[in-house]
């Protein structure tokens, strides 16, 4: 039985032609087992926090000893973008999808599919509506609508194995570029499938390349943001765990295009595996021969490095990405002169994110006919969000640019958690806009999500529920940009705090008449008065649910309300004397001792004591339900939270 070559076996291989590379791929299809049996197990973060390590550990132990031991390949793989139902496990050759898998499951699955061909019916996936089980990823309603082009790798390679990448096609679309196409056509390719930069402006990348290749200087840099900020979003980080490779390939091709000869990786330091995964990759790469000088003898030299950012939100725009690079503080800097013309060192740069960068490869292997043939005249290709909130499936999804939101959240998110309704989305992070149910249908797009007072952004998608109250949530995201502000500009400085103000008073009961009217006012100005994206983009959350929630911030202030019983200030527990059976249950559970009665004696809440915890409505028994919440200001119901 052949077994497939390792990386031992092709540590003294050198890729120095293109023919080489050719070779080395039938080698390794060439080596493939003939069974074709795979245990292919999740371990991206995701995967990894619910235990996958142990779930592969337990494979790999559990097979020794079988006949089949030596036919049987046990793969670390990277997120399969359905993280609410890890740790997956996907069984060959049938593809089997297997969720929530333990490692107490895996005797049963070794036993039962590896060895006898049969199906734990127990571990697929069962289709909420129709109650079907699935049996192949294709068949789950989470992927069905999905198309993946970044991810496809993700899910299928072990991330830290350069045979795998090889293997699906890895560094031909390098081999191509430094065989057959100029610089010039390679920039062509790329400004023809119509690739827009996917960090959150949305610029076109061939016009982006095209800049730093007619600027004059010999020496050139291409960096790759993966500074991924925005919270809930872990797009980049799934990439640069799952698919490394494809991320390095991308940066060659365009260090190639503009006539750069060094890359560098900016990643935040919080991303460990990422960090790890592209260590190995660039090592593997190198010691191949495909990063370094003279590449597949074509004379072109490249070399990359990482850099391991602090975490500063702020450092995800791109001039002050490059200070951070140089070793300054990471504040932004005016524009233009634009990081094309000079940027890292005063020389010309092109700065592409992950999902950016991920891209090209697949653009010039398949050609940019086919990347313009896919999403909308204006949106092309496939745009990655990360799927958070209260939504049923929580994950990483790709699909076509021009998809509905309604489609995202409710055919391929599967709805609202609990039955609940949609109130409103909320994309682009901390600088995005919250979206309305009236707006469920409205296409994903750059300009489309900007018309609606949102942004595209990296790509968090936030769902909320009626339980949301969105102007906590406004200030939510207030707190996080002003603390993320690097304080260069006035208005941004100044402004972001102000505002932040102005929320939390209205959260807390102290709104005033005029406060919305204040609250529009600085968001304009922080807006134009700002140098970078941050500031610019910064009074969305505000302006957006302003535009179309304005009743509720007039409730807040005007009666003291908050429809979703979130903010503690506007709300208190009371307790119905006609439903109370005074079984002492929320009286023993309350942790300040706010509840008055004794045993046969209706209970009250002391409202000067009460710090709205909820406890009393917890523990109070289901038939009894004599604990409710009421929004409203009363006398003696302030925050003793705070």
């Amino acid at each position: 039985m052949k077994k497939s070559i390792s990386i031992p076996s092709i540590k003294n291989y050198r890729i120095d032609s293109v023919e080489s590379l050719r070779r080395l791929r039938e080698i390794l299809v060439a080596g493939e087992q003939t069974t074709g049996k795979f245990v292919n197990v999740c371990c991206g973060s995701g995967c990894i926090s619910s235990g996958s390590e142990h779930v592969r550990e337990a494979f790999v132990s559990g097979i020794k000893g079988h006949e089949l031991e030596d036919e049987i390949k046990v793969k670390k793989t990277g997120c399969h973008g359905f993280c609410e139902r890890g740790p997956i496990v996907v069984v060959g050759p049938k593809n089997i999808f297997y969720q929530h898998v333990t490692k107490e499951d895996v005797p049963e699955i070794i036993s039962e599919t590896l060895l006898e061909d049969r199906v734990v019916e127990r571990l697929l996936y069962e289709d909420p509506v129709t109650g079907q089980k699935c049996l192949h990823e294709n068949d789950i309603p989470f992927y069905r609508k999905q198309k993946r082009i970044v991810l496809k790798n993700c899910g299928l390679i072990d991330p830290t194995s350069i045979e795998d990448y090889i293997k699906v096609d890895g560094f031909q679309a390098l081999a191509k570029i430094l065989s057959h196409m100029t610089p010039e056509e390679v920039i062509g390719e790329i400004k023809l499938s119509g690739l827009r930069g996917r960090g959150g402006a949305g610029f076109p990348t061939g016009i982006k390349w095209e800049t730093a290749r007619n600027a004059s200087g010999e020496e050139k840099y291409i960096i790759c943001n993966g500074d991924e900020g925005d919270p809930g979003a872990f797009m980049d980080r799934s990439v640069m765990e799952g698919d490394p490779y494809s991320v390095i390939e991308g940066m060659m091709i365009a260090g190639y295009a503009v006539g750069a000869s060094q890359g560098i990786i900016y990643v935040r330091a919080e991303y460990p595996l990422a960090v790890h995964h592209l260590s190995t990759a660039i090592a593997q790469v190198t010691d191949l021969g495909l990063l370094g000088r003279n590449i597949m003898e074509s004379g072109f030299d490249f070399e990359i490095k990482i850099v391991k950012g602090a975490g500063a939100f702020v450092c995800g725009e791109e001039t002050a990405l490059i200070a951070s690079i140089e070793g300054k503080s990471g504040r932004p800097k005016p524009k233009p002169p634009f990081p094309a013309i000079q940027g890292l060192w005063g020389k010309p740069t092109v700065i592409n994110n992950v999902e950016t960068m991920a891209n090209v490869s697949r653009i010039i292997l398949n050609g940019h006919e086919w990347y313009s043939g896919i999403g909308t005249p204006t949106d092309k290709g496939t745009k990655i969000f990360s799927l958070v909130g209260k939504v049923r499936n929580v994950g990483l999804v790709e699909v076509e640019m021009g998809t509905t939101l309604r489609e995202i959240i409710f055919d391929i998110g599967g709805g609202i958690q609990g039955g609940k309704r949609f109130k409103a989305v909320q994309t682009g992070g901390p600088s995005g806009g919250c979206i309305p149910e009236e707006l469920l249908d409205l296409p994903v797009g750059y300009e489309s999500l900007a018309k609606a007072g949102s942004i595209m952004g990296s790509g968090g998608m936030l769902v909320m529920d009626e339980d949301t109250c969105v102007v906590n949530i406004a200030r939510y995201f207030l707190d996080f940009a002003r603390n993320e502000s690097c304080g260069q500009c006035t208005p941004c400085r100044l402004g972001t705090k102000q505002m932040f103000k102005i929320l939390q008073d209205i959260t807390r009961g102290k709104g005033r008449p005029g406060d919305i009217e204040i609250l529009l006012e600085l968001s304009d100005a922080v807006k134009h008065g700002s140098i970078c994206g941050l500031g610019m983009t910064v009074p969305n959350p505000v302006l957006s649910t302003i535009r179309y929630f304005r009743k509720e911030y007039e409730e807040h202030i005007l009666e003291g309300r908050c429809r979703a019983l979130v903010c503690r200030s506007l709300i208190f527990y009371r307790i119905k004397d006609y439903r109370c059976k005074a079984c002492l249950k929320c009286l023993q559970a309350c942790p300040v001792d706010a509840i008055i009665g004794a045993k046969w004696q209706v209970h009250e809440i002391d409202q000067s004591k009460c710090i709205k915890c909820g406890t009393c409505m917890q523990v109070c028994p289901p038939r009894f339900s004599a604990v409710e919440c009421v929004t409203g200001l009363i006398e003696g119901s302030g925050d003793k939270s705070e």
